[in-house]
């Protein structure tokens, strides 16, 4: 089968849980470090899927790889190469297939808990769930590409995912590891502290307190989107 690539666009946020799944799986991967300076494929032609995790820039920043990662969407949503996309990436894929980025009326920071949608491509990636806490950090939100369905939404956020056959673009996190969110949480401190006030936005204590409750659910959460997504690779693998 030819390699999944994961593309990383800070060094802090990287595949996390997806990177065990997929080992587990005996699916090969690919990491492309853009924090990195690696350089973006000419085409998709040499993966089963692509998939774009998150970071701190906008897609509407001037970077030099935004363009040719919208490009690549497309390619391989024109050639039926499945995509995920988580928070960034999910925008990533959102502005590619059409849809806007833009701000969301509140910072969404920590746990915070989202509903599925009531619709049969919901339940055909969530199954039998019907809400669960998800893990946030994002400033900016995703509008629908045409022919995309509508998947999560929380109370400070309308979509929080949405799917279109193969392809699943998610605004929050399911991929966090507890060291994922601990660095995080150190990382990102004065943003925090910045929007305290916010009511979507959780302090370090509480989130690293919640996770013990809540990762090995979210895990269940994700290993099931990931279960799905993987069965797109095997025809184009």
């Amino acid at each position: 089968m030819k390699p999944v690539a994961i593309f990383r666009h800070a060094a802090s946020e990287g595949p996390g849980y997806l990177a065990g799944f997929l080992d587990e799986q005996h699916i090969p991967w690919q990491l492309i470090a853009i924090d990195a300076g690696a350089a973006v494929p000419p085409s998709a032609e040499a993966y089963s899927g692509l998939v774009f995790m998150g970071g701190p820039m906008s897609v509407n920043d001037d970077l030099p790889w935004i363009a040719p990662v919208l490009a690549l969407i497309r390619e391989a949503v024109d050639r039926d190469i499945p995509v995920l996309g988580h928070c960034l990436g999910g925008q990533l894929m959102s502005k590619a297939l059409g849809g806007a980025v833009t701000r969301n009326p509140v910072k969404e920071i920590g746990w915070g808990e989202v509903a599925v949608a009531g619709n049969d491509i919901a339940r055909a990636w969530f199954g039998a769930a019907r809400h669960f806490n998800a893990f946030h950090w994002h400033g900016e939100t995703f509008s629908m590409p045409q022919g995309a369905a509508l998947l999560l939404s929380s109370a400070y956020c309308a979509n929080q995912a949405w799917g279109i056959g193969k392809h699943l673009a998610l605004q929050c996190h399911v991929e966090m590891t507890g060291a994922m969110i601990v660095s995080w949480c150190e990382i990102g401190a004065e943003e925090i502290a910045a929007h305290c006030t916010s009511p979507a936005v959780q302090n370090t204590v509480e989130m690293q307190r919640q996770m013990a409750g809540e990762l090995p659910h979210l895990h269940e959460i994700a290993a099931r989107l990931y279960t799905r997504w993987i069965g797109g690779l095997r025809d184009t693998g």
